[in-house]
């Protein structure tokens, strides 16, 4: 597997750490607002490119290209004229310490019981039938499995994952295991059957540190291509696939 599924935005940000960056400038910016920058930067230059004949899109490009800047130095001229040092923030709080885990949680009902539900999710290597962000999920032996996943910019993430918890028909837990995981990452599926015989709770929840740090989440996210958004859909899919026996497309 490449290095280069696991360099990062984040990497990149935090590799600059000396109070003179690369380009001659003192960074003075904390590295959340260098994050925010960076995210933002990157959004608007997108936004330009889609329409660079228009004053707006002229402007898109202009205002991108100084946040991604401000991001990726740094560094911000306002900070200077003002004497203002938010990195010093970092500094006191250590500049190791790692970025908090993002955390996702999504329920669907569906009209199967629960046992159903379990023994389809419980056999991994049929996940990627439904959730459309899995390229493959290979079986190791009972507890571990190994998975492959797109990443936004047409990248691929790898990890292994043990299962922690498993009750029949009722919950599985799960986390990622080795030191080169791309995606370290922990979550659980409960099963919860509804009353009156209404089929069943299908919720999901995860934890997970992004690939390529807060600042690829936050561009992931304005796309459609974050874990928020990606669970939602694997839920539907699986609802669909499991009262009708297939995936509608058109989703």
């Amino acid at each position: 597997m490449a290095n280069s599924t696991s360099s990062s935005a984040s990497d990149f940000l935090d590799s600059a750490k000396h109070s003179v960056g690369a380009d001659g400038l003192e960074t003075n910016l904390s590295r959340a607002e260098r994050y925010a920058s960076l995210a933002g930067g990157v959004f608007l230059l997108l936004l330009g490119l889609k329409r660079p004949e228009r004053a707006d899109g002229i402007f898109s490009l202009v205002a991108g290209a100084a946040l991604a800047h401000r991001g990726l130095s740094g560094h911000c001229f306002g900070y200077q004229v003002l004497g203002t040092n938010s990195a010093k923030a970092d500094a006191d709080e250590g500049a190791e310490k790692p970025a908090l885990p993002m955390h996702v949680q999504k329920t669907v009902s569906i009209n199967k019981s629960a046992d159903e539900l379990y023994r389809h999710w419980r056999d991994f290597a049929r996940l990627p039938s439904f959730m459309e962000h899995l390229e493959s999920v290979t079986v190791l032996d009972e507890k571990r499995s190994h998975w492959v996943a797109k990443a936004p910019l047409d990248r691929k993430v790898e990890w292994d994952a043990e299962i922690t918890d498993d009750a029949p028909g009722q919950r599985i837990a799960w986390r990622s295991v080795g030191d080169d995981c791309d995606v370290p990452n922990r979550g659980e599926v409960v099963f919860t059957p509804l009353p009156a015989g209404r089929g069943t709770a299908v919720r999901v929840t995860l934890d997970y540190a992004p690939p390529g740090g807060k600042a690829a989440a936050l561009v992931a996210k304005l796309f459609g291509e974050e874990p928020q958004q990606q669970v939602s859909g694997d839920l539907w899919r699986f609802k669909q696939l499991m009262e009708a026996g297939e995936v509608s497309r058109a989703y």
